[in-house]
C-alpha cells in the first residue's frame, strides 16, 4: 500500500512539474544567425555612399541631390523603401521632423529623422529602437560647407541602422522594431527630442532605444588596438524620477537598477552568447566623460536608452578637419573603419532588437517584500493579453549588492508571485523577468518605480 502511494505521489508530482515548472529552451536557435548575420560588405557600401555627400551637418545643403544633409536623408529613406520592397512592404517608412533654434542652430531651420517600422503583429505599441545619427561636423561646429566625411561618427552608426533592417526584416516579431536614422545630434542632440515626443504622441511603449554613436574604429588614440570589444553607456537612476520616487530608493536601493542600466545587462548577456568573439563592456555612466549622445533624450522622456559604441575612440578622427600636421593624419575618413568590427557591433545590436521584440514585455507592478524575516517574497502584475499566448512564465533574478551582473536565477512559472526561502532580503538585489515559451526573456525588472520599464 505504501509503495502504491509512493508511485502515484510521483506520478503527481511529475505532472505538476510538467504543467506548471518546465523551464522554456535556454536559447533561442534564430538569434545565433541573426548574430552573424550583418554584412561588412554591405555595411562599408553605405558608409563609402554617405561619405560621398561631401558633408551632413545639419545646417547644409538641403536642395542638391548629391550633396549635404537633403541628399543624404533622401537616399537613406530611399533604402529604407529598398529593403521595405524586398520583405513584402513589412517597414512603413516616414520622416519625423520639427523646425528648431538654438544655441547651435542660430536660424530657425528643419531637422528631419527618416524611420523604418516593422510593426509587431501581437503588440505593435509596444518598441523597440535601433538609431544613428546621420549629421557630420568638422573642428568648428558652425562650419556647414567643408568636406566632413562622418564616415564612423556617424556614418557607422546609420550604416548599421540600415543593415540591422535588413538583417531583421526577413523574420516577424511580436513587438514592433523601430530603425531610425536621426538629425541634429552634432547640433544638440535635436532629434532624438524630435522622436521622443513622437513617440509619445503615438502612445508607443518604448522599452529599449539603442543608440549607436561610432561603432567601427578599433584603434584608439592610444594605439590600442581592440576588434573584440563594445562599451554600452546608460543612465544609473531615472532621470524622471520624482522626489518621493528618489527618497524611497534611497532606502530600499536601485542606484544601479534603472530600466537603462538592466536593459544594459541584458545587451551584454544576448550578445555575448550570440555575437562570435565579442565582449559588451558596461560602463555605469549615462555617456562619457562630460561628453552626450542622442539616448540622452529618450532618458529624459523617460524611456530606457543606451549608448552602443566601439571601445577604444581615436580623437585625431572626430570633430576634425581633414588635413596632416606633423605627421598626424586628421579626420574622419574611410581609412578609420573597420567594417567588419562595425558589422559585429550591428549584430549585437540586431540580437538585442529581435531577442527583445520576440520575448513578453517585461513585468509590471514588480514589488518586494522580506525585511524582518529569511525569506524574500517578490509580486507582479499578471501579463497582458497579447503576453500571454506566448508566456511561458517568469524567472527570479538575484546577485549580490556589489556585483555588477545578474549571478542567481530561478525560473517560477505562470505565476504571479513567489517566495525565496532562507534568501535574505538585505543582502542582495532582486528582479523579475517574463520568459516565452521559445525561451526569449525580457530584461530584468527591479522592483518599484526605480526599476519600472
Amino acid at each position: 500500500m505504501m509503495r502504491t502511494s509512493l508511485v502515484f505521489a510521483a506520478a503527481l508530482f511529475s505532472q505538476i512539474c510538467r504543467a506548471d515548472w518546465q523551464a522554456p529552451p535556454a536559447e533561442k536557435v534564430e538569434l545565433y544567425t541573426i548574430g552573424s548575420a550583418a554584412s561588412a560588405a554591405r555595411i562599408e557600401a553605405d558608409i563609402t555612399k554617405l561619405v560621398s555627400f561631401g558633408t551632413r551637418h545639419t545646417l547644409s545643403e538641403t536642395t542638391s541631390e548629391t550633396r549635404g544633409i537633403g541628399a543624404s536623408r533622401r537616399w537613406i529613406e530611399a533604402e529604407f523603401k529598398r529593403i521595405s520592397r524586398a520583405c513584402g512592404n513589412c517597414l512603413e517608412v516616414i520622416t519625423v521632423s520639427d523646425r528648431v533654434s538654438g544655441k547651435r542652430i542660430p536660424t530657425a531651420t528643419e531637422v528631419v529623422n527618416v524611420i523604418a517600422v516593422q510593426r509587431g503583429k501581437a503588440d505593435p505599441k509596444r518598441v523597440v529602437m535601433m538609431a544613428g545619427d546621420i549629421d557630420s561636423r568638422v573642428s568648428d561646429v558652425m562650419n556647414a560647407v567643408d568636406d566632413s566625411p562622418g564616415a564612423n561618427d556617424n556614418g557607422s552608426g546609420v550604416a548599421g541602422v540600415l543593415e540591422a533592417a535588413r538583417v531583421l526584416s526577413k523574420y516577424t516579431f511580436n513587438g514592433t522594431v523601430v530603425y531610425a536614422a536621426l538629425s541634429g545630434e552634432e547640433q544638440g542632440l535635436y532629434g532624438g527630442e524630435i522622436l521622443a515626443n513622437y513617440a509619445k504622441a503615438q502612445n508607443w511603449r518604448i522599452h529599449a532605444v539603442l543608440n549607436n554613436d561610432m561603432i567601427g574604429n578599433i584603434e584608439g588614440i592610444n594605439g590600442v588596438i581592440d576588434n573584440r570589444t563594445a562599451r554600452v553607456f546608460s543612465e544609473g537612476t531615472r532621470f524622471v524620477e520624482s522626489e518621493e520616487e528618489a527618497r524611497l530608493r534611497r532606502y530600499t536601493g536601485g542606484e544601479v537598477d534603472s530600466p537603462s542600466r538592466n536593459l544594459a545587462r541584458y545587451i551584454k548577456k544576448v550578445g555575448e552568447q550570440y555575437v562570435p568573439n565579442l565582449n559588451v563592456m558596461m560602463i555605469y555612466r549615462l555617456d562619457r566623460f562630460g561628453r552626450g549622445g542622442h539616448h540622452r533624450p529618450f532618458n529624459e522622456a523617460g524611456f530606457p536608452g543606451v549608448r552602443i559604441m566601439e571601445a577604444w575612440e581615436n580623437y585625431n578622427r572626430q570633430h576634425q578637419d581633414l588635413r596632416t600636421e606633423d605627421g598626424i593624419v586628421y579626420g574622419d575618413t574611410l581609412a578609420g573603419v573597420n567594417f567588419p568590427f562595425a558589422a559585429k557591433l550591428t549584430s549585437l545590436n540586431a540580437v538585442t532588437l529581435a531577442a527583445l521584440a520576440w520575448a513578453p514585455a517585461p513585468p509590471a507592478g514588480v514589488e518586494i517584500s522580506g525585511q524582518v524575516s529569511a525569506d524574500t517574497h517578490l509580486s507582479w502584475q499578471p501579463a497582458s493579453q497579447q503576453d500571454a499566448k506566448q508566456l511561458a512564465g517568469y524567472k527570479v533574478y538575484w546577485r549580490l549588492t556589489t556585483d555588477a551582473e545578474w549571478t542567481h536565477s530561478r525560473f517560477v512559472g505562470k505565476v504571479e508571485h513567489f517566495t525565496l526561502n532562507n534568501i535574505v532580503i538585505d543582502n542582495y538585489y532582486f528582479g523579475v523577468a517574463s520568459v516565452a515559451k521559445d525561451g526569449t526573456e525580457s530584461p530584468v525588472v527591479f522592483p518599484g518605480p526605480a526599476g519600472r520599464f
